[in-house]
């Protein structure tokens, strides 16, 4: 069974990418605490400025940039899992189908589920390709917490073709050929 991971230019550039998510994931819980906590003690914790400011009245001033500070907040845990799950994939060509692991995920496309091969982007630099799914496999995860942050991070009937991949080429002529795709899908939506 051949296995492809990121080559080592694809992991840079996820690390590139993990440490501006974690820069601007701890300048969002700065500027969150700041935006509401003018005047208040160094001592409270952001939910504890939250809450005085709340009893004293907030504004507006104060409520927008909280509001986009607790976006970022909530949202970039999100993306640096999305990363840190590109980091650590690893497809598997297999008799019964591609596995895909990563961080604890472990699921396994059978070949008649793939649709296509779809490209998202092929004037990119590093062009990243997706496989469109019959139906939703990840129900093969077993880790409820797992299964959200994968669905959330790639859907339920799609899964991403890294352009970071070693051998990335021969993976995609791999699953084209066990999965008898040979043309892409349409885009959802479009007119046929």
């Amino acid at each position: 069974m051949q296995s492809y991971h990121l080559s080592s230019a694809g992991r840079r550039t996820s690390l590139i990418l993990l440490i501006c998510a974690l820069l601007i994931w701890g300048f969002a819980i700065w500027a969150f605490r700041n935006s509401l906590g003018a005047g208040q003690p160094d001592s409270l914790s952001p939910l504890g400025v939250l809450g005085v400011n709340l009893a004293q009245g907030l504004t507006i001033g104060q409520i927008v940039p909280a509001l986009l500070m607790l976006v970022l907040i909530v949202a970039t845990p999100l993306v640096i899992w999305n990363i840190l799950e590109e980091w650590d994939a690893r497809y598997t060509v297999a008799d019964d189908g591609l596995r895909f692991e990563s961080l604890g995920v472990r699921v396994t496309y059978p070949w008649d589920g793939i649709a296509a091969v779809r490209s998202l982007d092929d004037d990119a630099d590093d062009p990243t390709d997706e496989l469109v799914l019959r139906e939703d496999y990840t129900g093969q995860i077993g880790n409820p917490l797992l299964r959200f942050l994968h669905r959330q991070a790639y859907g339920r009937r799609r899964l991403p073709i890294y352009a970071g991949l070693e051998r990335r080429d021969e993976l995609l002529a791999a699953i084209r050929a066990r999965a008898a795709v040979t043309t892409p899908a349409e885009p959802a939506g479009s007119a046929a």
